[in-house]
């Protein structure tokens, strides 16, 4: 008996149609899409930061009056002219100067102020909103009115102080007291903001890590060394980098702390951005002031490049054991 398979037939190619309009839109769509979505930051940012930046260069490279307007190309000549000017050197000290005593005090307050909003207590959203109220005051109301409390005669501190034995302090002529008292309006009004920022990264951190740590019997205090500031280590090196960049720019303080001189009749206070200020709008030497601007762009970027290598260093230590840690480990195994 003979069998015949029967073999399937070949199946037939589907026709190959042409897309149609809608379909290639689509297509084109799902592309184009995501570039046209960013393209308004990178608009903006050209336009409002790439290019004045880019613009202040060629300004630099010239020898440029505020009224006259663009004169004779003189190369680096005006770079050479700064970096050879003491008063500019002498902005930069008292930059850094202010910075040190307004950063370091300013991120002790912010973590001490965050630690006590995370705790359980009464009325947290008024106490919230009340530590960002100095953030909200205009600088100029914040500088006329430190500017009264450090006022050398009739001032509220000197007051205070005569009141047990000490002698007044110079605020507006004594170096040291000038940056003392430029910091104070500048963490009086930036404490709280960094502090919401930190307490935002605390809020973050898992509460069971910390009824565990609590029921090994740790403290609070260990907890908040041992637990809280690894936690939010980035959200910290995020706000000494912004808090680098704001202090390294600080104008309105010192210009209204002292109004009848640029920094100070001997310039004790005086800071780049407000030297760089003397220099365009009081000399009205753009190309000067336009090589001022430059430098401290460079000196910024140069802090954030070191801010980012040690940011990466500490991440890349966290989670490796510490050679202490190492040599107790091994003496255990032994």
């Amino acid at each position: 008996m003979t069998v015949t398979i029967k073999r399937p037939a070949p199946a037939a190619e589907p026709l190959k149609t042409k897309p149609t309009f809608r379909q290639r839109l689509n297509v084109w769509d799902v592309k184009a899409s995501p570039y046209l979505y960013i393209s308004p930051f990178f608009l903006l940012f050209g336009l409002v930061g790439l290019f004045p930046l880019i613009y202040t260069f060629w300004v630099s490279l010239h020898d440029w009056h505020l009224l006259k307007g663009q004169g004779d190309f003189v190369g680096l000549g005006n770079f050479a002219t700064v970096l050879g000017d003491r008063f500019f050197w002498n902005s930069l000290g008292n930059t850094m100067s202010i910075f040190l005593l307004s950063a370091i005090p300013q991120l002790i307050g912010a973590l001490f102020i965050a630690a006590i909003l995370d705790q359980n207590i009464r009325a947290k959203t008024f106490w919230r909103m009340s530590i960002l109220l100095p953030y909200i005051v205009t600088p100029v109301a914040v500088a006329l009115i430190f500017t009264n409390m450090f006022n050398e005669q009739h001032g509220l501190i000197n007051n205070l102080l005569g009141n047990f034995g000490i002698d007044p302090v110079n605020w507006r002529t004594d170096t040291f007291a000038s940056h003392v008292a430029v910091a104070t309006m500048v963490n009086f009004r930036w404490t709280g903001y960094n502090a919401l920022i930190l307490l935002a990264a605390m809020q973050a951190v898992p509460r069971d890590i910390y009824e565990s740590a609590a029921i090994d019997g740790a403290g609070a205090f260990r907890r908040f060394f041992s637990i809280t500031l690894p936690s939010i280590r980035p959200t910290m090196i995020f706000v000494v980098i912004t808090s680098t960049i704001g202090g390294l720019q600080i104008f309105a303080e010192p210009r209204l702390f002292d109004p009848s001189y640029a920094g100070g009749a001997q310039r004790q206070f005086q800071t780049t951005v407000l030297y760089l200020w003397e220099m365009g709008f009081k000399r009205m030497d753009f190309g000067v002031a336009s090589a001022i601007a430059w430098l401290l762009f460079l000196i910024i970027v140069l802090i954030g490049l070191v801010n980012l290598t040690l940011s990466r260093r500490i991440a890349s230590t966290d989670g490796k054991p510490t050679r202490r840690r190492r040599k107790l480990r091994e003496g255990k195994m032994k």
